[in-house]
C-alpha cells in the first residue's frame, strides 16, 4: 500500500532534504522514524529536493508498506512520528493514495517564497535575509515578468547537475512589501538546483540599478550562470506549496487527509487547495503565518 506524508520543516540544521553521506538530512530523519514506528525499510520519495538550510512549509513524500493501515492507525502513526522526530520537523497528515501515485511526478506546480528583511529584526534573522540597501521594487517586478517569456533557465541553475533539461514553465513571479519585509513568490512546474536563489540575486541587481531590464533578458538568453547575480542565502527561502490533481492521486477507503490534530480535535485536510500566506507580527515582534483557505 502506498501512502503520502505531508510535512513541514525548519531546514536550518539539515543538509537539505535528500540523504547525504556523513550529513543529517530531513529524509534520513523521517526514514529512521518510519523504521522504528512502522517497520519500514528502504527509501521514501520526496516531491523534490531542498538545499541545505532551506525550509519547507509544505512538503510531500511517499512510501510503501506491506500493511493496509486504517484511519485510526494512520493517526496513531502520525502521533508517534511527531513524538520521535525533533521539533524542527512536523508531520501534518499521512493518507493512502493510488499505487502509482508519485509525490514528485504527479506534482503540477511548486511555489517558493523568499523573504528579505529591510529593517533590523532580531526575531526573524534566522528565517529571512537581512539586506537593508534601497531597492526599486517596481523595476524588480518588471524584470520578474520577463521570466514568463522563457523556458530555459540554465543561467540560474547550479552547474554540473544531473537533470536532463533546464526547461521550466514559470507561471507566477512577484514581489510585495509587508512591514519592512520584501517577499518574492514564484510558481513553476519544476525548479532547477539553486534556481530561486539565483533569480532573487539577479533581481536584486535590477533593484539596485546595477542591471537593466534588457540586461536581465541578456542574462537569461546567455545561458551562462557566471553572468547572473549571486545566490542569496538559503535561510530566507521556503518551499511554500505543492499542487496536485488530487482526484488522480488519492485512494484508500476513507477521506484522505481527515485526521486528528495533536490536541484531539478533528480536522479535514485542505485537499491541495491553494492557501493565502499572510505573515503578521505578534505582540513580541515575531512573524506569524496564517494559512487561510482560498476557494
Amino acid at each position: 500500500m502506498r501512502y503520502f506524508i505531508q510535512l513541514s520543516y525548519d531546514g536550518s540544521a539539515y543538509h537539505g532534504w535528500q540523504v547525504q553521506e556523513n550529513s543529517t538530512s530531513v529524509q534520513s530523519m523521517i526514514e529512521q522514524g518510519l523504521k522504528f514506528k512502522a517497520g519500514f525499510e528502504g527509501r521514501i520519495v520526496g516531491c523534490g529536493r531542498t538545499d541545505a538550510g532551506v525550509h519547507a512549509r509544505q512538503f510531500f513524500a511517499h512510501f510503501d508498506l506491506d500493511k493496509n493501515l486504517n484511519e485510526i492507525q494512520l493517526i496513531e502513526l502520525r502521533h508517534e512520528l511527531n513524538h520521535f522526530l525533533p521539533q524542527d520537523i512536523a508531520i501534518q497528515k499521512i493518507f493512502p493514495v493510488k499505487e502509482n501515485a508519485h509525490t514528485r511526478f504527479n506534482a503540477k506546480s511548486r511555489t517558493y517564497k523568499y523573504y528579505i528583511l529591510q529593517t533590523k529584526d532580531p526575531f526573524n534573522q534566522s528565517y529571512a535575509w537581512s539586506y537593508q540597501s534601497a531597492l526599486d521594487l517596481d523595476k524588480m517586478n518588471d524584470a520578474a515578468k520577463l521570466l514568463f517569456d522563457y523556458e530555459d533557465f540554465t543561467s540560474f541553475s547550479k552547474l554540473h547537475t544531473d537533470v536532463k533539461t533546464n526547461n521550466c514553465k514559470i507561471t507566477f513571479a512577484n514581489w510585495i512589501e509587508e512591514e519592512g519585509c520584501l517577499i518574492f513568490t514564484i510558481t513553476a512546474d519544476r525548479f532547477l538546483r539553486n534556481m530561486v536563489r539565483a533569480i532573487v540575486g539577479t533581481l536584486i541587481k535590477v533593484g539596485k540599478g546595477a542591471l537593466t531590464l534588457d540586461g536581465f533578458r541578456e542574462v537569461i538568453e546567455s545561458k551562462n550562470r557566471g553572468i547572473a547575480g549571486m545566490s542569496v542565502p538559503a535561510l530566507g527561502l521556503f518551499l511554500h506549496e505543492i499542487e496536485y490533481d488530487w482526484e488522480s492521486v488519492e485512494g484508500g477507503k476513507f477521506e484522505a487527509g481527515r485526521q486528528e490534530t495533536e490536541d484531539g480535535r478533528r480536522e479535514t485536510g485542505d485537499g491541495g487547495q491553494k492557501t493565502e500566506d499572510r505573515r503578521q507580527k505578534t505582540e513580541d515582534g515575531r512573524w506569524r503565518t496564517n494559512a487561510n483557505k482560498v476557494k
